[in-house]
Parts: structure tokens; sequence; C-alpha cells
């Protein structure tokens, strides 16, 4: 196997959707210094590039390809940072290796990597009381790092910041048709002004940013881990447990007061932040669309959810918000604990 060094100089750099094996293998190599075996086994991933390799001696490998131009080197060392900073603390997250020179990111040319050690689970999509009451302590703990200090190149989450962001993008890239074009920007200029006042206050802290069912993996004889940080942000730490939950949360009382019973053993909540649950769904509404129009734009392909861009797709999303934001205004309270 050639090393990195040894690669042909004049050989072009491929594109993120072309990576072939050998260079996937000797950008590894070279990183690590450290000898690899044939296996390069490319996995599923929408955005990066994520293959499975093994070091000679037997050694899971997990190479992860950032898509040039969605996150800046400063923005993938916080996500570095925080997880080598959980891993200190022998809370149960995923975190990159130190390649050879001390870094955690490998670049190539405008491309980015990191090697991760390989470790399989499972995923569940509902879990018992004793699994709310252990995700609490997971995300609790784990809050009480991202408290420390901020992530200066991360996304900070709030209406004002965010999504508003987010709805000039898809408003300004000619993804709406031009009949919809109004009722879109009526309702997310009416969730906006309806939400910000909510945010005012709020604690914002280092958060996964993106902690559903998928991104928490169970290892038998160990415990739950976070896993897939790639969407870290500042955020209220209310976000990193609400997509967890089986339904709306009006709907969810129970497992709120389980979850939340096994955070604050490590940290203090702030009841009131529950009010911001239904706020962040709709942000999250308008975040994936979001995301969904920057692969459109980026290559031309990538049509992540069915129909997007269709009449049909906007009038649903334009349905959807309207909907969220009722039941925002419906103010029902959540818990007695709530101030």
């Amino acid at each position: 196997m050639n090393t990195l060094d040894e690669h042909d100089e004049h050989d072009a750099q491929p594109s993120l959707q072309t990576l072939p094996p050998d260079t996937v293998l000797n950008l590894v190599e070279g990183a690590l210094k450290t000898p690899c075996s044939n296996l390069c086994r490319p996995l599923n991933s929408y955005i990066n590039r994520v293959f499975e390799l093994a070091s000679r001696d037997g050694e899971g490998l997990i190479a992860k390809f950032y898509r040039p131009g969605r996150w800046s080197k400063e923005a993938l060392q916080d996500e570095h940072d925080l997880l080598l900073e959980l891993a200190g603390e022998e809370i149960p997250v995923i975190a990159p290796l130190v390649l050879a020179d001390g870094s955690t990111l490998g670049q190539w040319g405008e491309m980015y990597f990191a090697v991760f050690p390989k470790k399989g689970g499972r995923n569940f999509d509902e879990y018992n009381d004793d699994q709310w009451l252990e995700l609490g302590h997971l995300i609790g703990r784990a809050h009480q790092v991202g408290a420390r200090h901020p992530a200066k190149n991360r996304l900070i989450m709030t209406p004002e910041q965010a999504t508003r962001d987010q709805i000039n993008y898809i408003l300004n890239g000619n993804f709406i048709p031009t009949a919809l074009l109004t009722p879109f920007q009526e309702i997310t200029d009416n969730l906006i002004k309806e939400i910000t006042p909510l945010f005012a206050g709020s604690e914002q802290i280092r958060i996964h940013g993106d902690c559903h069912f998928s991104n928490l993996i169970y290892r038998p004889g160990e415990s739950f881990y976070l896993i897939d940080l790639d969407d870290m942000a500042m955020g209220p730490p209310v976000h990193d447990f609400w997509m967890l939950l089986p339904g709306y949360a009006a709907d969810s009382l129970v497992e709120i007061d389980i979850f939340l019973e096994g955070y604050e053993t490590f940290r203090d909540f702030d009841h009131r932040s529950l009010q911001l649950i239904e706020p962040l769904r709709a942000m999250r509404y308008i975040h994936y669309t979001a995301w969904c129009a920057h692969q459109v734009a980026e290559d031309g392909m990538s049509h992540v959810a069915p129909h997007f861009g269709s009449q049909e797709y906007w009038q649903q999303e334009i349905n959807d918000l309207s909907e969220q934001l009722e039941r925002i205004l419906d103010k029902e309270p959540l818990s007695g604990n709530m101030a």
C-alpha cells in the first residue's frame, strides 16, 4: 500500500462523491501512521462520506470525510473539542482518534476528515422508564461539560438567528413556486414573531443539536452512547431531549418527568424552558427544509424529502407550520413544575 506521501503529486483530487478506496486508505494511513488492511466499505451518510476500515492488527476504524463548505475548520474543531472533553469525563461518546501530528482533523485540499474507533450498538425507537432515567443521566452529564464554555464557531439556536437565516436562504433560492412564496413568508414571519420572546433569557450551552433515537446507540454491558455530533450547536438544553419524546410535549408528561429526574441528578434544569419544545419543533421543520434545499443546491441530486420543490411539498410545509403555530398559541401547561 502506498502512503499518501508516495501518492503521485499529479493525481487530480477527486470530489467528495468520487473518493476512490485507494485514496481513502492512503489518507488514513498517512494521518495515523498506521498500516490498514484492504477493507474500505462505504457506509450510508446523507451529508458526508463515511467508510469502514481496519488496521492490519484488526482494529475497526471509521473514516469520516466532511462535505467541503458545510463547516469551517474551526467549527469542526468545536465538535471535536466537545467530544474529547466528554470522553475525558468518561461520558459515553465516540471521540475522534488523535492523529500522528497531534490533531484530530486531517486535511486534503479543501476536504477535512477524521478517524474514529468503530463501536457497534443498537438503536431503540422507544424507551422504558429505566431507560428514560438513564438518558436523563447521560444528557445531564453531557450538559455539565457543554456548559463549561461556549463554542465560538457554531450555530446559535434562536429564532432570530438560526431560523431567520434558514428562512432567508429558502426564500432567496428559487426553491418555492411563485404562488406559494407569500404564504410561506407570512407563516414563517408569524412564527418568528410569536416564538422569539419565549427564548428571551434562555440558557445557551453547547448541545448535541440533533439528539434523536438514531443518534443514540446502546452497547450491551455498557450504556447508551451519544453519537454523530455533526450538528452540535449553542442552544437551550431542552433541545437535546424533545426529539426523543414519543409525541407532542403535552402528550409526553410522564417521559419528561422521568427524564428530568435523571437529568437533575447531575444538573439543574429550568422547567420554564419546557415551553420551548413546540417552538423548537417548528424550527426543526424549517431547519430540515433548509437542509434539503442546501443538498439540492450543492449537487443537484440529493432529493432527501419526497417531492421536494413541488407545489404539493411546499403546501404541506405551510400547512404543517400553520398547525404548529396553532399548537404553540394554545400554550397548554406542560408540568406542575413549570414556573
